[in-house]
């Protein structure tokens, strides 16, 4: 893979929620020759990681440090402002240090404008640099199974792209090119706009089904079963106990926080706004992400914790069991 990869070290920058189990698939399966340097604002996430692959991962002190040690870099942060620090920042940035030849990879969900932006500076100070925008969908469960897809903002026929699938295929299982700079970008907004608008449709169908004596395994069978198919329902159910594995389940941990939703939420409507395309949900969808990411029984959980904004039953085995 190194000859595929053309490279030695990779650098990879934010180890969130998300960004830290991509890592580590790099660790696990990139060849031991190459070296990965990390960094991240927390430094006792780089301490942990880089102690749980001894010889392998290595501790940067800054995102020009990454740059300046790495041949490949990832950025894994969560807004266009961390996005514009990483980058540009002029004593600490990937850009402050010479990042000729280097290939340039942002799986943030970010706007399109930081992103073209950052793009933009790039080609205008590096030139034989590569800058992609590679945002990702799946949640913290894909990024840690290596299962998510990446919505990759370069053209099918673009030469680098099989490097690209290469590298990306380590940390998730589809690699979609979208068409050229800031696609991706603009195709994971529409993604997550659609996702969030399902949770809150998927949360609102089950409460009442659930209201009127439904058992909310059944319901899940009923959806799976007929037109209102799909995965939020079949694998992240905002109720509790009916998908084992959904962060509901599990106290609505580990999973995309509703903040993170409400942002990405916020960016697609946003979007929709530029580019002059009508939404009847827009505001709606946008003011549950909004109130449930201010409610303390929800900040800082799984988005689909909107099921419990809206008012939804969570302890419905207890009725059942009486």
């Amino acid at each position: 893979m190194v000859g595929v990869l053309d490279c030695n070290s990779v650098g990879f920058i934010g180890l969130g929620a998300m960004g830290a189990p991509m890592a580590k698939h790099l660790a696990t399966k990139l060849p031991g020759e190459v070296k990965i340097f990390t960094f991240d604002i927390v430094e006792t996430i780089i301490d942990g990681i880089c102690a749980e692959y001894p010889d392998k991962v290595y501790k940067g002190s800054s995102p020009k440090d990454v740059a300046e040690k790495s041949d490949i870099i990832i950025t894994m942060v969560p807004e266009g402002a961390h996005v514009r620090a990483v980058y540009l920042d002029e004593n600490t940035g990937i850009c402050s240090t010479d990042i000729s030849r280097k290939l340039l990879i942002d799986c943030s969900t970010i706007d399109t404008a930081t992103s073209l932006a950052v793009k933009d500076h790039i080609v205008q100070n590096f030139p034989t640099a590569l800058f992609y925008d590679a945002p990702v969908s799946g949640g913290v469960i894909g990024a840690q199974k290596g299962t998510i897809a990446f919505f990759l903002g370069c053209a099918e026929d673009d030469p680098n792209l099989p490097r690209l699938i290469h590298l990306l295929g380590v940390m998730g299982k589809q690699i979609i090119p979208c068409g050229g700079p800031s696609l991706g970008l603009a195709a994971k907004l529409s993604n997550n706009y659609l996702s969030g608008v399902i949770a809150i449709a998927c949360s609102e169908a089950m409460n009442m089904g659930m209201r009127s004596g439904l058992d909310p395994r059944v319901l899940a069978k009923v959806y799976g079963a007929g037109t209102a198919q799909n995965t939020i329902c079949d694998q992240f159910n905002p109720v509790p106990g009916v998908c084992r594995e959904a962060p509901s389940t599990n106290g609505y941990r580990n999973g995309f926080k509703v903040q993170l939703m409400r942002k990405d939420f916020g960016l697609a409507v946003d979007m929709a706004r530029r580019v002059k395309a009508d939404l009847a949900l827009g505001d709606a969808g946008l003011g549950v992400y909004d109130g449930a990411s201010k409610d303390p029984r929800c900040r800082d959980l799984d988005s689909r914790v909107v099921y419990r904004y809206l008012g939804g039953n969570e302890n419905w085995q207890n009725k059942l069991q009486k």
